[in-house]
């Protein structure tokens, strides 16, 4: 299939998912947004859980390249910046929410590989960070990431706050030099 075909049916399930929810997804509505036939869409993808799953990982509009600025808290904040741009501002923000909360309601869906392939991606910061004397190899990087992402899912997400200006620096300060309790 051609690479812009591709991504017309990634961005019409990802939007479709925004406006209906999981349950409201079908392949027809797809190939309808999308202007392709349902036979083709289920040639590549057999199931809508299928579909939304690979739309999760190829889609452009959820694209994501590691952050490279040289330092291990420049790549972290750029991250945590990505990561909130990501969660809060439309249209990714209405997407993401919607099919990564998807993911967790149905296991079929397999949401895990989104998460895969991201982190497949930011382990680079951290062997950077390593070659370049900032980070112990012994640091375990999936939970500086779980870490820094979750306080965004957390504050943008689940409690419906704001998440600042700074917000990104001072998340990735708490974590890298601690919060200096006692």
């Amino acid at each position: 299939m051609a690479p812009r075909k591709q991504q017309e049916i990634f961005d019409a399930t990802l939007w479709l998912v925004a406006e209906k929810g999981y349950d409201g997804l079908t392949v027809e509505g797809v190939a309808e947004r999308s202007g392709v036939n349902k036979t083709t869409i289920y040639r590549w993808w057999p199931s809508k859980a299928a579909l939304l799953g690979a739309a999760l990982v190829e889609a452009d509009v959820l694209g994501f390249e590691p952050p490279d600025t040289g330092s291990l808290r420049g790549d972290l904040v750029a991250l945590v910046e990505g990561v909130r741009r990501l969660l809060t501002e439309p249209p990714a923000s209405d997407i993401a929410v919607a099919a990564l909360g998807a993911a967790v309601r149905h296991p079929e869906l397999d949401g895990r590989r989104f998460f895969i392939d991201r982190f497949v991606r930011e382990r680079q910061i951290f062997e950077r960070a390593v070659r370049r004397g900032e980070l112990a190899e012994s640091v375990d990087p999936m939970l500086v990431v779980d870490l820094l992402a979750g306080v965004v899912w957390v504050r943008a997400v689940f409690r419906g706050l704001p998440v600042p200006d700074g917000f990104a620096a001072e998340a990735v300060s708490a974590v890298l030099d601690g919060v200096g309790a006692g």
